[in-house]
């Protein structure tokens, strides 16, 4: 059809035909109202001239459809405006799985949100058994929620557990996974994906059927499955934060997955919703993480770095959670230290983590076979990029780096994952200082999904290029900062944790202390975190970072008596099985969290102020993907500034 530039339909000469989305001037698709509006007339031609078959697929290598289009979502400009939008594709979705003739869309790459939608409404679907393979619907990371179908249609085709699991988490499923659960009728590999897609199409058989339990789940037990639900979610989200997933279980149970049948003045209707400020902010997060990506893609098409072999040098928890992540994404890893027997128990870390990750023997087996023991430190002889992660020793590091740089490659990138020492002050035992940037991660590696790429005085721009390139290439947000004590993130929690011990010192709970930050929309209080972190530890970033005249005493107890947190079983809190035991809170005092916060939001302010992040929004993106900083505020310099206009 002349008048689509998005869509091109393809038929063959039995009748079948293809609908292929090829979004004009973009590198991935997204359902904006043009696309949308073509798909409908695309709708229309088969309606005049129905095929025999219908299979929609992507005309991108980037992946089948992204989702919406976020920057149309982020002008609208009233709940009606919100409301228009989710008819636009409720409406549209319906009509597609309204059809007579059979329909299948084939997933290759990622598939999300509105696409997922689109997917659902198909009477068939077959995913590509590739690693970019990912389906998910993250609506209520924006929070916002699936409205074009996905809460009527993942229910029914995948039941409501799993459904619950992808629609209140955003998890993603795998392609492999996508098939287990039903989502998919078949997984296949890319080649015979186009003729698999004609055989189901015209194969004629009836949409795959939900199991006995799985329609009594999604039927007349939907109130019980939905209160049990519910119950999950207060675990993780306080509905004053984050009202998307309390909407999805309402919309389900009682709306019939319809987010437009619920009526306006609900704490749950699309009006409510549109006019959350966690809805606004969300997205901003999402335009931050956007922006952290963007700083590991290549530039002006000159030849990318894709590291493929990495060298780490430390085998304790984090430098064997490092390699154990390189390893995960694709890389050969080199593990040294001093012996085997220190190199084991990061192996047998690894191996647990690959056989949860994987679910398959045989590529556990290829993953172990990639991540070799190097007592001998071979491996910085031929790696990409070399990661120090030994214990803060700084002449200990210095005689490590001079090592390392008389046998690595000169085109290799040498980085250290010190979290206080001064990169200059390493890099002085280097005959060429410019080679040395930092690199740190924080812990646990495999869920903190920030990474920050330090810049000393004299570091090499294109090595920091290289680091970035790195981080990004792992799947982990890379964040240039500056050298600087504790850079960013550390910089920002070491006094906020200082301000906790001192309000203990001050006869306080430590489960009030909790509860505050908790109130305020923390992941985890700051007792709890530091326990966590390890008091040692913190009691030598105080010592560092935080100016405090005098360590706080309760905590000097604690670190005296060997009790260091959750590594040892008993820090402020018991632990068992890994978990704190907490005894009841009532609420915080009045002024608590700001009170906390304070010295919080004057340590981000201060970074800005003195270069250590570009600007305020960086530090706003590192804090919140950093330390966990509640997401629904959209950053601690972004809540301080809407606070002060009254809107926070």
């Amino acid at each position: 059809m002349s008048d689509m530039k998005h869509w091109r339909i393809e038929r063959e000469a039995d009748g079948l035909a293809w609908l292929v989305f090829d979004k004009a001037g973009e590198s991935a698709n997204t359902l904006s109202a043009e696309a949308m509006r073509e798909l409908a007339l695309a709708l229309d031609e088969f309606e005049r001239d129905p095929p025999k078959g219908l299979v929609i697929r992507s005309g991108k290598s980037a992946g089948f459809i992204a989702g919406a289009d976020i920057g149309e979502f982020t002008q609208l400009a009233s709940a009606a405006d919100a409301k228009a939008l989710v008819e636009r594709g409720w409406t549209l979705f319906n009509r597609l799985a309204a059809v007579r003739y059979p329909t299948l869309a084939l997933i290759r790459g990622h598939c999300m949100g509105g696409g997922t939608e689109l997917a659902l409404a198909c009477r068939y679907r077959i995913v590509v058994d590739e690693p970019g393979t990912r389906i998910a619907l993250p609506e209520v990371m924006l929070g916002i929620v699936p409205g074009w179908g996905g809460m009527l249609r993942l229910p029914r085709t995948i039941g409501p557990a799993a459904a619950f699991d992808m629609m209140l988490t955003g998890r993603p499923l795998s392609a492999r996974r996508a098939r287990q659960t039903g989502f998919a009728d078949e997984c296949v590999p890319p080649r015979v994906m186009e003729n698999a897609a004609r055989m189901k199409v015209r194969s004629g058989a009836p949409p795959r059927a939900l199991p006995f339990l799985q329609k009594i789940l999604n039927g007349p037990l939907k109130g019980l499955v939905a209160a049990q639900a519910r119950k999950q979610v207060v675990k993780r989200a306080r509905p004053e934060h984050y009202p998307a997933p309390y909407a999805i279980l309402d919309m389900w149970a009682n709306h019939g997955g319809n987010a437009l049948a619920v009526p306006d003045g609900k704490p749950t209707s699309l009006d409510a919703i549109a006019a959350s400020p966690t809805t606004q902010n969300l997205v901003r997060v999402y335009y931050l993480r956007e922006r952290l990506r963007g700083f590991g893609k290549p530039e002006n098409n000159i030849e990318h770095f894709m590291p493929k072999h990495l060298h780490v040098i430390g085998a304790g928890v984090m430098g064997g959670d490092i390699a154990a992540w390189g390893v995960l994404r694709g890389l050969t890893v080199t593990l040294q230290d001093q012996s085997i027997e220190r190199i084991a128990p990061a192996i047998r870390r690894a191996a647990a983590a690959f056989k949860k990750k994987l679910r398959d023997d045989a590529q556990v087996r290829f993953a172990l076979d990639r991540l070799i023991p190097d007592p001998a430190g071979q491996g910085a002889r031929r790696a990409d990029l070399v990661i120090e992660a030994i214990f803060e020793d700084l002449e200990t590091k210095r005689a490590l780096f001079a090592g390392i740089e008389a046998i690595a490659r000169p085109d290799a990138v040498l980085a250290t994952n010190t979290s206080s020492l001064r990169l200059e002050d390493i890099a002085l035992a280097l005959k060429n200082p410019s080679r040395l940037i930092g690199i740190h991660f924080f812990n646990p590696v495999a869920k903190m999904p920030l990474v920050e790429v330090v810049e000393g005085a004299d570091s090499d721009p294109a090595m920091l290029k290289k680091g970035l390139a790195f981080v990004r290439a792992i799947d982990k947000l890379p964040l240039p900062v500056k050298s600087a004590p504790g850079f960013l993130v550390n910089a920002v929690l070491a006094p906020y944790m200082q301000e906790a011990m001192r309000c203990l010192d001050e006869g306080m709970a430590p489960e009030t202390v909790d509860e505050a930050a908790l109130a305020f929309g923390m992941p985890l209080g700051p007792i709890e975190l530091a326990d966590t972190v390890g008091l040692d530890v913190v009691v030598a970033a105080g010592q560092q970072l935080a100016n405090a005249a005098a360590p706080p005493a309760k905590l000097m107890e604690r670190v005296a008596a060997g009790q260091l947190g959750r590594k040892t079983g008993r820090g402020f809190y018991v632990y068992d099985k890994g978990k704190p035991q907490k005894n009841a809170s009532g609420p915080a005092p009045d002024g608590l969290a700001e009170r906390l916060l304070r010295p919080f939001l004057d340590a981000a302010r201060r970074c800005v102020e003195q270069g250590v992040v570009a600007d305020a929004d960086l530090a706003d993106a590192g804090v919140i993907f950093g330390t966990g900083f509640a997401p629904f505020r959209g950053g601690p310099l972004h809540y301080e500034q809407e606070r002060g206009k009254g809107t926070a």
